[in-house]
């Protein structure tokens, strides 16, 4: 890896160099995945660091937590009910493991593009904490390419210059956790090495939540004479319980309550990648990355079917069939995977369990050039670069019908819901008369196969107009083309081949103020293309299942958004008396136009994308940094008002407030789903004693409104604030142990909120929910105890 890409091995302290407790991030950020590093005090929006010290006091097993935890604009949410699938959601963009959430940041490792092919999602349970160096958040910089629509993450992971020793870890508590990891960085002259794994096993707060989590991450390093190279190797081999959102009234009942199981995802990803610099000249570094990522999906997800018993009458057989109800108000009678036709008990609640695969193939380069010449003898860097992702996936799907058990528990072994049915004429008492027609099932196997290759060609410079004002311009041109095809030759409809292209301009500088005191301003453009998930589920008439059963491809508009920014950042540092001080404050606002939104459908479980016109995030965030010897102390605060700005009609049947075609209607100013307008976050870390430190994490966010309820009419999610403890203890130079506790006074709330269909819910599995809406339950109190042996 380049030097440019990863924090340069500590220096040997000397007795006048500030010593902190918890050692912050470093001063310099890079300013394209694969480095051009200016001082953060140059660079002309937002910026978040986190060093792994900061890390690996929060001691999370999860990176998308440690973002939560210090930048001021992110906060997690959770569409799957998995501490390991959650989302990252910054100023209300979101970065999601879950196909069908609108990406709307880059994220990379080591220099690598880490959204996956097909949906453009982030699997952040691939990376152990332990293993990252540091992480980056930058707002307003096209240079990171698509999906920056929000901003971008950069990742870089740990190797043996820059970290040596050997780590063990091994942590037991609540719900059956129990986990272990090791991490071991080495130096041989030029070359070094690194790795990293861990496992854990947690069962869960929830009824059939169970994690299966086995992650690695290792390197091997070379320098030469003015160069560096690293071949790395990520793996991951997870399963998580995915029980999604329960009804309240369930909830009411027992907070690990669960709405219809199984429901399981596991990923599995290996990932190669070889990244390196050459400096070529005094000035001039040439970095690269080159890389190979597999990665395999399967997901079970037990639901209420969309079809339901009814009676087959002459000229079928006597007996009772699955009806399918069409949008369009005919019904399909169903037939397996083998032409016959599938017959169901009469007295009990269909179940289905469906089932996706997803198999996917990426590869892809990069070559970058960083000119650090004097222009008109002033400093100045220039960096220009160019960039190809190519990813391949094999994507299929099927539907399995069963019956609802007691606990909403679908009990599989049923037949396989097959390409065609019957279409038949559903009369008044509930029975069905075939007409002799045939036609394609909404539930059908599905499988095809997708390509995209997104190309990128980027320059940016950054130039000292004078001692105190830095200039930054610059810009990227993005090429995407997606390429869908089906492989069972029964739906041509889905077979599209789209490209999207757009060039995205920087412009902006900083004015040093005092000494370290600094005024940004910039205007950025950035773009993201539909992927393939959202291409081929964009026709409300043929609704997906979230997205998992995908239909038709009607065109859909890449989103292209519109950044400004305006703020103060600055930093003080007193060796002396072992201080450190980080500061911001800033000002933004993005309009996206034409951004992409999933809406529902009024069979069960179904939805499709659209573009809903134009949409506004702007709002304001600040942040405080201290570090003081033993202490270390740090505030965010957050506030965005994430808004529709267009006129819309959008479905979302299970509404209170919907029509009866099951429309709510949208109006400018009304907030989007999902985004809390107010977070708040601080935290302390404080070292008693030489070998006891002890501290605290307070996260808080306001209410957000129902996914749904995009009219704004319901009463919103409600807000929450959890507190989070740690202390540990080191008995000897090498051994500590430790403690921990999440959500320390037990808060109860809601991460997701959205509705389902309480009648057919009722009908099913013989419950009487009345109220409509559905959350995902946040964890409640956890205690976890520990032992860590360092070498």
């Amino acid at each position: 890896m380049q030097p440019s890409a990863l924090p340069a091995a500590p220096p040997i302290p000397s007795p006048s160099a500030p010593q902190f407790a918890v050692a912050p991030p470093s001063d310099d950020v890079k300013m394209s995945p694969l480095g051009g590093a200016v001082p953060i005090g140059k660079v002309p929006s937002s910026v978040s660091t986190v060093s792994s010290s900061e890390i690996a006091r929060t001691r999370s097993d999860y990176a998308a937590s440690v973002l939560a935890n210090y930048v001021p604009g992110i906060i997690v949410s959770d569409y799957q009910g998995n501490g390991f699938q959650t989302n990252v959601d910054y100023r209300g963009f979101n970065s999601s493991p879950v196909d069908g959430v609108p990406q709307g940041l880059a994220v990379y490792q080591n220099g690598v593009r880490i959204n996956e092919s097909f949906g453009d999602t982030v699997n952040y349970d691939f990376i152990t904490p332990i293993a990252i160096a540091n992480m980056t958040v930058m707002s307003g910089n096209p240079v990171f390419g698509l999906n920056a629509i929000g901003g971008s993450i950069s990742i870089d992971m740990k190797n043996g210059f820059n970290y040596h020793g050997f780590e063990a870890d091994t942590r037991f508590g609540s719900f059956g956790r129990v986990q272990g990891s090791i991490q071991d960085g080495r130096q041989f002259g030029n070359w070094a090495t690194y790795i990293a794994m861990d496992a854990i096993r947690d069962e869960g707060f929830r009824e059939k939540g169970t994690s299966d989590i086995r992650r690695l991450y290792a390197d091997l390093g070379v320098k030469g004479d003015g160069s560096e190279f690293h071949l790395n190797f990520t793996g991951a081999d997870n399963s998580v319980g995915v029980a999604a959102a329960s009804p309240v009234e369930l909830l009411d009942e027992g907070w690990g309550r669960v709405f219809t199981t199984p429901q399981s995802t596991t990923n599995e990803m290996e990932m190669v990648s070889l990244n390196g610099s050459v400096q070529a000249t005094d000035t001039l570094q040439i970095s690269g990355v080159s890389y190979y990522r597999h990665f395999k999906q399967k997901h079970i997800d037990g639901n209420i079917s969309d079809a339901e018993p009814c009676a087959v009458n002459p000229p079928g057989p006597p007996v009772t069939g699955a009806c399918l109800d069409n949008l369009d108000g005919t019904s399909i009678l169903l037939r397996d995977t083998g032409g016959n036709l599938i017959t169901v008990p009469g007295d009990e609640g269909l179940g289905e369990i469906d089932r996706t695969f997803v198999d996917t193939n990426s590869f892809g380069a990069a070559l970058q050039g960083v000119d650090k010449s004097k222009l008109f003898d002033r400093n100045n860097q220039f960096l220009l670069g160019g960039s190809i992702d190519h990813g391949e996936v094999a994507f299929s799907s099927s539907a399995q019908l069963g019956t609802l058990q007691p606990n909403f528990v679908v009990a599989g072994g049923g037949p396989f819901v097959g390409p065609f049915g019957d279409i038949c004429t559903q009369e008044d008492d509930g029975s069905c008369t075939p007409t002799g027609a045939t036609d394609l099932s909404d539930i059908r196997p599905v499988d095809i196969s997708t390509t995209n290759t997104y190309y990128g060609l980027y320059f940016l410079d950054t130039f000292d107009a004078t001692d105190r004002l830095t200039l930054t311009a610059g810009g990227r041109f993005n090429v995407a083309n997606i390429q869908i095809h089906d492989e069972t030759g029964l739906a041509p409809n889905l077979n599209s081949d789209d490209t999207y292209f757009h060039f995205n301009p920087v412009a902006g500088g900083t004015y040093k103020l005092l000494d370290g005191v600094s005024l940004y301003g910039s205007f950025s453009e950035a773009n993201r293309a539909p992927v393939a998930a959202e291409l081929a589920c964009a026709d409300p008439d043929n609704p997906c299942l979230l997205p998992s059963f995908l239909t038709s491809d009607p065109p859909l508009k890449q989103v292209v958004s519109y950044t400004w920014e305006v703020g103060l950042k600055g930093s003080s540092a007193d060796a002396l008396a072992r201080q450190k001080m980080t500061w911001s404050l800033g000002y933004f606002h993005t309009l996206n136009t034409d951004d992409i939104i999933n809406v529902a459908s009024p069979i069960i479980g179904r939805s499709s994308f659209t573009n809903a016109g134009d949409t506004l995030r702007e709002g304001v965030e600040a942040q405080i940094n201290y570090w003081q010897g033993p202490l270390f102390a740090y505030a965010g605060y957050n506030f965005v008002e994430a808004t529709f700005q267009s006129n819309l009609t959008l479905q979302s049947p299970f509404n209170p407030f919907a029509d009866e075609d099951g429309n709510i209607f949208v109006h400018p100013g009304d907030r989007l789903p999902g985004v809390p307008m107010h977070k708040f976050k601080a935290g302390v870390d404080y070292s008693v004693t030489p070998r006891w430190r002890m501290g605290a994490d307070l996260i808080a966010a306001s209410n957000q409104i129902f996914f749904g309820d995009e009219s704004n009419q319901n009463a919103p999610l409600g807000g929450y604030a959890k507190v989070n403890l740690h202390t540990s203890y080191d008995v000897t130079d090498n051994i500590q142990i430790y403690g921990l506790v999440d959500n320390a006074f037990n808060a109860h709330y809601g991460v997701y909120g959205t509705f389902f269909d309480v009648d057919d819910a009722n009908e099913a599995a013989g419950t009487n929910f009345t109220d409509p809406r559905t959350i995902v339950p946040a964890a409640p109190i956890a205690a976890y105890g520990g032992l860590k042996v360092t070498f």
